[in-house]
């Protein structure tokens, strides 16, 4: 019997072992034996200082730790419930001081240090150099060289910033839960696609019985039930409440959010003043590719002042278009009338709905044909493996006889080879459909980085996609299969990373950079000959027939100024608070807000709040996306202009592939990532290629 599940998981975990009643003595022990490498650390004199017992020992000390709460952290995420969040949060505030305290302890800096200086840290390889640096980094940017006091205040911060963000996390997912709204009458739903129907009738079955819940429907502020009432419902009184509530979340107690997000800032504003940092975005960017705030909001102001036109342009038509339809004058819109009215005009516009291609989206086909579209590219396999959850009652058969355990029912478990040596280099789980006890929104993460000859990579990816309903498989639109290429895309870089230090490996790199390998990957969602590898009629199995391929490629930019405008005013709000408002917090946080952004953001007859109170990306996690939302927008221009290879030398050319593999993929952060581009482009990045591909230029 394993005493120790999360110490000791093995190649793949038994989730059914890993229960919230042994999170507290795991977890206490994986600290102690990481305190005890440590400590032999401490122990060595100067003489007897080398790469493997200093340096690759400092990385190696946590790995084991590492490792179990990324189990913790993962469960927390997907199989959310009162003991496991009890047991979590118990453990959260050591297991934070611990890891910050490693890159402040006086005696391992002096380790690092007099490695450094000796002759023999000049003539390692350059992976191995790599690492080095990084490592020192670490340390000189942590803090380690201030004195005592104000050490010691960086390690109550790291903690004090793991609890307030948690709980940040919790309201969010609790305040989602918590809301919905019931339909009784048919008429109520008028203009919602079936798919919608039928998913609010099964949410009424599964939460009101059987009987009850046959003559009603739920809808939730869950992306795939509250989407489609906001762009095709015809009750405008059904769309205010659910945009309403969308807008008031995390408001009002007992989830109230602004008290964390002021600790939250205030937190992070003292850890940047004690660095000697004028700000939080300069510590978080110091080591990204943007280099400093000012740069990154240099870029962000670049990009608004671009697409503000186009903006204002869309949304003077758009509001022309409603007043022609209803014979009311021209004026501006109320926030839940914005995406209704703007589906209506693409229709007319372009006689096209995102509806007419949800047919060819079941996601069993996407899955599949994504897969072979990477094995054409990438020179990459993958096997689905059998899986059971629990007790072993819910199985899934897949191309073998070994069980893999699972964490719930709808959890797929897949093997990656590299198809020609026909060689295992990792395996992932898939979690696609929304539960109550799952967060938000769509991530990738890893739960084991292989280090040495034979070992493997470990890695999942979630979501919360359309569900399968009693009529018909889980039918995506096609946003959510370019949301499953993003994920999928961080994925391959963590699962084939070839990197011997797993701190360099995969998605270990700066976060402008992590987000290219992820959003390249969705250009395949827009192109003929990849689309007919996984867009299939769940029906007939026919591809997209040309006509609607065309209406399809017609309507991509449709809205796309008001598209940027919201990402970059993400962006913007995100740096006005860590560079300015962080350090006097003055007034209402939302007054502040509208008055930095109300240049970009849209006039409306009523005022949306902000996203900051459940802006997870910022607040749910110490560091996260805190300083950095511009990268995905930075990270665009590297991938539209990367992708352009691809075009000149065909879209499905498995050199082409071969090469950001090798250049891309493959490398980690074993090279600077503005050198990793050079390598597969032969050249500086160039913006003009996401300006043309977005029709902003």
């Amino acid at each position: 019997m394993n005493q120790h599940p999360f110490l000791n998981p093995g190649p793949y975990p038994d989730w059914s072992k890993l229960t919230s009643d042994r999170i507290r003595t795991d977890l206490t022990l994986a600290l102690e034996q990481a305190e005890l490498e440590l400590e032999k650390l401490r122990k060595l004199d100067s003489d007897s200082i080398h790469f493997e017992n200093t340096i690759k020992a400092i990385e190696r000390s946590t790995l084991q730790l590492n490792e179990a709460w990324g189990l913790v952290v993962h469960l927390d995420s997907v199989c959310n419930s009162p003991e496991l969040r009890e047991a979590h949060n118990d453990m959260l505030p050591a297991i934070s001081a611990f890891q910050a305290k490693i890159s402040l302890d006086p005696e391992l800096w002096n380790a690092v240090k007099t490695y450094a200086q000796k002759s023999e840290s000049e003539e390692l390889e350059a992976v191995d150099r790599r690492l080095l640096d990084e490592i020192v980094q670490d340390f000189e940017e942590s803090g380690a060289d201030l004195p005592e006091e104000k050490r010691n205040r960086l390690q109550v911060i790291s903690s004090e910033l793991a609890k307030a963000t948690q709980t940040f996390s919790e309201h969010v997912l609790d305040a989602t839960n918590e809301w919905s709204i019931t339909a009784s009458e048919e008429e109520e739903l008028a203009g919602l696609p079936e798919n919608a129907k039928t998913a609010a009738r099964q949410a009424a079955i599964e939460k009101l019985g059987e009987e009850k819940g046959a003559n009603s429907w739920i809808f939730t502020l869950h992306a795939p039930s509250m989407l489609p009432v906001l762009q095709y419902g015809d009750n405008e009184e059904l769309r205010r409440k659910i945009w309403t509530a969308s807008d008031r979340l995390c408001v009002d107690e007992p989830f109230q959010n602004e008290p964390l997000i002021r600790k939250i800032l205030k937190l992070r504003q003292e850890r940047a003043e004690i660095l000697g940092k004028d700000d939080f975005a300069d510590v978080a960017l110091a080591r990204r590719m943007a280099q400093n705030g000012s740069k990154a909001n240099e870029f962000v102001d670049e990009i608004l002042d671009k697409a503000l036109p186009f903006s204002e342009k869309e949304n003077l038509e758009l509001e022309t278009y409603k007043a022609e339809k209803t014979g009311g004058p021209v004026e501006w819109m109320q926030p839940w009338e914005v995406a209704y009215w703007s589906e209506k005009l693409k229709k007319e516009r372009y006689d096209f709905d995102d509806e007419d291609l949800r047919p060819y989206f079941p996601i069993q086909s996407v899955l599949s044909g994504m897969f072979e579209l990477v094995t054409r590219i990438f020179g990459l396999k993958i096997v689905e493996r059998s899986t059971k959850s629990g007790d072993g009652d819910h199985r899934i058969e897949g191309d073998d006889q070994e069980v893999i355990s699972v964490w719930h029912p709808e959890v797929r478990f897949y093997d990656l080879f590299d198809d020609k040596k026909n060689k295992l280099l990792g395996s992932f789980y898939a979690d696609w459909h929304p539960r109550a006890s799952k967060r938000g929104g769509a991530w990738m993460n890893y739960l084991r980085t292989a280090e040495n000859e034979g070992e493997t990579h470990l890695g999942l990816i979630c979501g919360n996609l359309t569900a399968p309903n009693p009529n018909a498989p889980a039918l995506l639109t096609h946003y959510e299969v370019q949301t499953v290429f993003h994920e999928f895309g961080h994925l391959l870089h963590h699962l084939c990373g070839e990197v011997k230090h797993p701190s360099l490996n995969g998605v270990n790199v700066a976060w402008d950079f992590v987000e290219l390998p992820s959003q390249i990957m969705e250009n395949w969602c827009w192109e003929r000959k990849s689309l007919d590898l996984f867009a299939r009629h769940y029906e007939t199995g026919n591809v997209i027939p040309e006509e609607l391929f065309e209406k399809m490629l017609r309507a991509r930019n449709f809205f796309e100024g008001n598209a940027t405008i919201r990402q970059m005013a993400f962006s913007k709000l995100d740096l006005f608070l860590h560079r300015e408002w962080a350090k006097d917090m003055n007034g209402s946080l939302e007054e502040a807000l509208q008055q930095e952004l109300s240049a970009y953001l849209p006039k409306r007859k009523s005022t949306p709040r902000t996203i900051a109170l459940r802006f997870s990306h910022l607040f749910s996690s110490p560091i996260g996306y805190a300083a950095a939302y511009y990268s995905y927008k930075w990270a665009e221009v590297l991938d539209a202009d990367a992708f352009t290879r691809f075009q000149s030398e065909g879209v499905m050319n498995p050199d082409t592939g071969a090469d950001f593999r090798r250049e891309i993929l493959s490398k980690g952060n074993s090279e600077a990532p503005d050198q990793l581009f050079r390598n597969f482009m032969g050249r500086e990045p160039q913006p003009d290629a996401l300006l043309l591909r977005s029709g902003l230029s």
